[in-house]
């Protein structure tokens, strides 16, 4: 193993403990909150479907289907949110010189992977425990969907992170954009009943390609979704994301470091 490649694995292995001690013991109570939001966003919507007596979503009962689309989405905006304020939490490895901004990023996006895939484990077994069929179909497509949707969040939180500190204001405009994007993004209602031309809009984002290959990959049998959900495009969204976000980093280093 290369000097380099050593240096940039303890580089990694550092800065990936301190923001997990931070996220997931940072307080008494920081095991609840990871739990609580997307529990909450579920009972709350689930208990709305059931007021106006919707008691199905596409063939899946609506509290599992709310759910599986619901964790999805969160792991594209958690994933970003952490990632975009990724550099002021790590500022004070800045003073060495082995630490680039980039492996803070990297690191606390990588610590979101994990809380993720934490919670919705929980929530997928309290569901399968109330009597849901919570087991995957094909369980390749989620996989890929959860790490399209990471990548995908990793990228928006780069470029988001970059942006805020060229032009300070615009960070909160990012974070503003996540509210519409929950709401386009497939997560409250299918994009299989949205009509024609508005079906075709909504499929140019890339998160509802994720939020909807996530539930196929759990009830691809039954589950009536529309054809044109693609992974590959929701890879390929995540690709350039991440390139213009690195390139950014790149670029400049020096300026977020000293920022």
């Amino acid at each position: 193993m290369s000097s380099p490649f050593r240096k940039t694995l303890i580089v990694w292995k550092a800065i990936f403990l301190k923001d997990a001690l931070s996220r997931f013991f940072g307080s008494r109570a920081a095991w609840v909150w990871l739990l609580l939001e997307p529990s909450v966003h579920v009972v709350f919507i689930a208990s709305i479907y059931t007021i106006i007596n919707s008691k199905t979503m596409q063939g899946v009962p609506v509290q599992p289907w709310l759910a599986v689309g619901m964790l999805a989405f969160f792991v594209f905006r958690r994933t970003a949110v952490q990632v975009l304020h990724s550099i002021d939490c790590s500022k004070p490895f800045f003073a060495f010189r082995e630490v680039r901004p980039f492996d803070a990023a990297l690191c606390r996006g990588g610590v979101e992977a994990f809380a993720m895939l934490f919670v919705s484990l929980i929530i997928v077994a309290a569901l399968a425990v109330a009597g849901f069929n919570m087991f995957p179909d094909n369980i390749i497509i989620c996989i890929l969907a959860y790490f399209g949707l990471w990548f995908l969040g990793l990228g928006y939180g780069l470029i988001s992170s970059v942006s805020m500190r060229l032009v300070p204001d615009s960070g909160f405009i990012l974070q503003l954009l996540m509210m519409p994007m929950y709401i386009i993004s497939g997560v409250m209602m299918p994009v299989a009943i949205i009509p024609e031309p508005y079906r075709g809009l909504l499929l140019i984002n890339p998160v509802l390609h994720g939020v909807e290959a996530m539930r196929i990959g759990f009830w691809g049998e039954f589950y009536h979704q529309t054809g044109d959900i693609s992974v590959a495009y929701l890879y390929a969204w995540a690709l350039v994301l991440l390139v213009i976000g690195m390139a950014l980093y790149q670029a400049l280093e020096t300026r977020l470091v000293r920022q």
